[in-house]
């Protein structure tokens, strides 16, 4: 089950809210009237008999899984969400599976009280819409309730469930709006190792003159090391990243470790204003969101129920 930009853009995982509340009724016990003879002679009623009426019945509380700022997460949608990345991973879940299970319905809960505090209105119509498109795709409505049954929804919290998709898709939007187009980019390439001997070898190699792109081909015939252009914020490492950055061009690194491997990089371009490459962009896009849910969640009270 994927996450990310694309967070859960058909149908989010389900949360099951509120409990009905009783409400008992009032018994009113009325006084019979007196009858008066001829005789004057007055014949008191009986006396009424009052019956205390019972106070209502306290609902079963719903079993939680977790709540998000006073909001609910169901324990039956949370199991329901678990069986979702069974179906989905063809095998029993980890405990770290069910912490993404948990975490990704607490994400989408998450965006969508942003959508509502931003002033998002659900859509009746977009939302029927949007149901009546799916029942077209799967080939009708008894498709699409065999496929709801066979994948751990109703079809109440299928509904609620795309409801909540399209607020939560739409928060989603507005975060990822305000990455911007164009920013600050290099164009580098790197020669990449797997041992610290031959990366200090190659980076010696380089100090008595061989020229970087020549050396790149030998160790990358394929791709000669080039990395094309990038943002801040694109690569993996952060390592090799900062050192682009602060490298002019024609200059290359000293050697620099990471989980990776061994780099070393040099910068050929540096453009103060260059438009991002859709993939780029993407992946801006991406960590906004991450850095955004990681934020909300500082801010959030969240309390999990359930281990």
């Amino acid at each position: 089950m994927k996450t990310g930009i694309y967070l859960r853009y058909g149908v989010a995982a389900s949360l099951v809210l509120g409990v009905l509340l009783a409400a008992g009724l009032s018994a009113c016990v009325a006084q019979a009237v007196p009858t008066v003879t001829q005789t004057a002679q007055v014949i008191a009623p009986p006396q009424a008999t009052l019956t205390p009426t019972p106070p209502p019945s306290s609902p079963t509380p719903v079993p939680l899984a977790a709540t998000v700022n006073g909001e609910a997460i169901s324990l039956a949608a949370y199991q329901a969400e678990l069986e979702r990345y069974q179906a989905a991973l063809g095998t029993q879940l980890a405990t770290q599976d069910q912490e993404k299970a948990l975490n990704s319905l607490i994400d989408q809960l998450l965006l969508a009280q942003a959508a509502a505090e931003a002033g998002f209105v659900q859509d009746e119509a977009l939302l029927q819409e949007r149901y009546d498109r799916l029942v077209a795709g799967v080939g009708g409505q008894q498709a699409l309730l065999d496929w709801m049954a066979g994948n751990s929804y109703t079809e109440e919290s299928f509904r609620q469930d795309l409801a909540r998709s399209i607020a939560v898709a739409w928060m989603r939007d507005q975060i990822i709006a305000e990455v911007p187009e164009v920013a600050e980019q290099v164009h580098a390439r790197q020669i990449l190792l797997y041992n610290s001997d031959a990366a200090d070898q190659a980076l010696a190699e380089l100090r008595s003159g061989t020229d970087f792109a020549d050396l790149a081909a030998q160790f990358d015939p394929l791709s000669k090391g080039e990395l094309g252009w990038f943002p801040r914020g694109y690569l993996i490492d952060p390592e090799v990243e900062q050192a682009a950055f602060e490298l002019q061009p024609g200059d290359y690194s000293q050697v620099i470790e990471t989980p990776t491997g061994f780099h070393i990089l040099q910068v050929l371009e540096r453009d103060p204003q260059r438009t991002l490459s859709p993939d780029a962009r993407l992946v801006l896009q991406q960590r906004a969101l991450q850095d955004w849910l990681v934020k909300q969640r500082e801010q959030s009270e969240i309390q999990f129920l359930t281990e």
